[in-house]
């Protein structure tokens, strides 16, 4: 912000006509004030981002000040003139109040109507200290984070938690010395943990989850020192985990119905329908000076979403009508101590699907189907919907008074009691949303699948479909991510092997997803040229397979498949050679069956089918690997 800070005998002032639409109410009358400090204000572009700082720091040196002049009377006179890059208006006017407000305490406090030209006459008194100018600046230390209003707001509202069970009854639920109570949890121990942990309210990590290890043993994600904390590098094989099930979760939607679209990463903060968005969402945003204006990193694909329907000429006839985008990257500033992994990133890739519904009617009914797509993409994946997610859902009252029997139709359809977070009164754009959530080893809960019923972006994003009466009408909005963000569903995975290997089990990844799907381990070197030829012949069945050529015993070659959890491990000798039958080693169940070439390659087509393929990620020979880690 700058200052020009003029002792006055007089100032005179009379508001001629609004410079812009936006500008405050006032009289077009000429005001006089006598014997004052007048401050000519503009406030800078980067302010906002700091306003108490900023009218904190200003109202300091106007009363220094006035302190040296001996001024009683402040005029605030609003003068963008003085910089070349002023703040949004709104955030100017804001800035000019919050300083008024301050120093009337102590003086008499005027101020010229924002947003209008004005002519004035000015007296200065003429004395050494009568004309000073001033910048006002906020040091990195002093800069705070903009939050939205959601995110303010999202630790006052009162919850009451119920368990719902399959009959439609609400379990009123209760925290006594850390225990829940108000429910038998005897048959489920594992909701009785998700409650536990959402009715606490506490996302901090003090202990690293056991993924963090696994996902850098394996060679699949590692941190990246050289970025903001909370973004990973993905080495070749993580990339391959990723990529597969961004195909599988992209394909699903798309053959579902779901148009795929694409949309920028970042936008203007100032829009007024995505600054209204933003304060409705309990996320935190990146914030960016471009050369031309203020932006925040996106969150969601909501924003280009939301804008593309505006624009789009809609009939009834389209409703239910989805969009649908993976977001490559999605961003936000969660906070450090909540950081953990994969589990909770500051940028990461989500599916992203939003369906315009006519109404509240066709917008329950197409939940229903978007949960059974959901349960499938789970499942598909490799997460039980029964063995390994518990569902939450967030509603308020009236809504859920309204609509019990649709709410425990959903439970219904996923099988078993859930937890239901509800609020007596809306402060989000949603009513209701449900989640599908995963516990892992350290107790803590993560969503993964979510969908909302959204009641207020249709109207203020101004999207409209022709309804069959010829009316424009405003649709409902469901915001579904099918699997949640990749990044967590390879965290759960990851977690789910590590719980399962502390109950003696081997751990692996789903086979569709494992980077090596077949490894053959030649018995010495002079079997090597064999392997190459086999595998080739295995690879062009569409199936991941390498070689371990390395000059190490078989015993070794076996031991580092098991460590890097390879699922069919294949020794091959002259016996092998001689009768075309191998001897596989199941990793996940411990046996060896012997198969020839065509059964072995069945084996994992059969186990894989209908799902994505990608080539192998690392040269086939294991002697020609580089080592990402250690």
């Amino acid at each position: 912000m700058r200052i020009l800070l003029v002792h006055s005998d007089y100032i005179e002032f009379e508001p001629k006509e609004k410079a812009f639409k936006g500008a405050e109410d006032a009289q077009k009358k000429k005001e006089r004030i006598d014997d004052c400090l007048v401050v000519f204000t503009a406030v800078e572009k980067g302010d906002e981002r700091s306003k108490d700082v900023i009218v904190q720091k200003g109202t300091a040196e106007i009363t220094d000040v006035c302190r040296q002049v001996k001024a009683t009377t402040v005029v605030l006179y609003p003068f963008v003139h003085l910089s070349s890059s002023p703040a949004p208006a709104n955030d100017a006017l804001d800035i000019m109040k919050g300083m008024e407000a301050a120093l009337a305490s102590a003086y008499t406090v005027h101020r010229a109507p924002f947003g209008w030209y004005k002519s004035f006459t000015v007296k200065c008194k003429g004395h050494p200290l009568s004309e000073l100018s001033k910048e006002i600046r906020v040091s990195k230390d002093e800069k705070k984070e903009i939050v939205s209003e959601a995110v303010q707001k999202e630790s006052q509202l009162v919850s009451h938690w119920y368990v719902l069970d399959l009959q439609g009854r609400l379990h009123k639920l209760s925290l006594k010395d850390g225990d829940v109570v108000g429910f038998d949890f005897t048959a489920h121990r594992r909701l009785e943990t998700f409650c536990r942990y959402e009715m606490a309210k506490s996302r901090i990590v003090d202990k690293e989850p056991p993924h963090i290890k696994l996902m850098r043993r394996l060679q699949l994600v590692d941190y990246e020192e050289g970025s903001d904390p909370g973004n990973f590098r993905f080495l070749p094989n993580g990339r391959l985990v990723k990529s597969l099930l961004e195909d599988y979760v992209t394909r699903t939607m798309v053959e579902n119905g779901a148009l795929e679209v694409e949309t920028p990463i970042m936008y203007d903060y100032e829009h007024p329908s995505l600054k209204s968005y933003l304060n409705r969402f309990p996320a935190r945003q990146y914030t960016i000076e471009t050369p031309n204006k203020r932006v925040f990193l996106r969150f969601s694909a909501c924003f280009g979403q939301f804008l593309i329907a505006h624009d789009m000429n809609i009939s009834y006839k389209d409703l239910p009508l989805w969009l649908y985008e993976l977001t490559r990257y999605s961003f936000r500033v969660e906070q450090r101590g909540e950081l953990a992994g994969l589990r909770r990133l500051r940028a990461f890739t989500m599916p992203d699907c939003h369906s315009l519904c006519a109404d509240m009617t066709q917008a329950k009914q197409d939940m229903r189907r978007r949960f059974e797509i959901a349960k499938q993409v789970q499942e598909k994946i490799g997460l039980s919907v029964g063995d390994d997610l518990e569902l939450g859902i967030r509603v308020v009252k009236d809504f859920y008074d309204e609509n019990k029997e649709f709410v425990t139709q959903l439970v219904n359809d996923f099988g078993k009691p859930c937890l239901v977070e509800m609020w007596d009164k809306r402060f989000f754009y949603f009513v209701m949303k449900y989640e599908f959530n995963f516990v892992d080893a350290l107790d803590k809960a993560a969503a993964l699948t979510t969908d909302q019923i959204d009641v207020e972006n249709g109207e203020r994003y101004g999207i409209r479909y022709q309804d069959k009466d010829n009316t424009a009408k405003t649709p409902i909005i469901l915001h579904l991510s099918p699997s949640g963000a990749i990044e967590r569903v390879i965290y759960a995975l990851l977690e789910k092997s590590h719980m399962q290997q502390e109950k003696g089990a081997n751990p692996t990844l789903p086979l569709w997803l494992t980077p090596t799907q077949v490894r053959l381990c030649p018995v010495n070197d002079s079997f090597i040229d064999y392997c190459t030829d086999v595998a080739q012949r295995i690879a062009s069945q569409n199936v991941r397979v390498d070689v371990d050529d390395r000059t190490e015993s078989i015993g070794k070659k076996i031991r580092d498949a098991e460590t890097e959890w390879v699922p069919l491990i294949v020794v091959v000798g002259e016996k092998e050679k001689a009768s075309g039958a191998f001897a596989v080693r199941f990793r996940e169940s411990g046996e060896v069956k012997n198969l020839s070439l065509d059964e072995l390659v069945s084996t994992v087509r059969d186990k894989t089918a209908d799902m994505p393929f990608r080539l192998l990620s690392l040269p086939r020979l294991l002697s020609k690997r580089p080592v990402f880690i250690g």
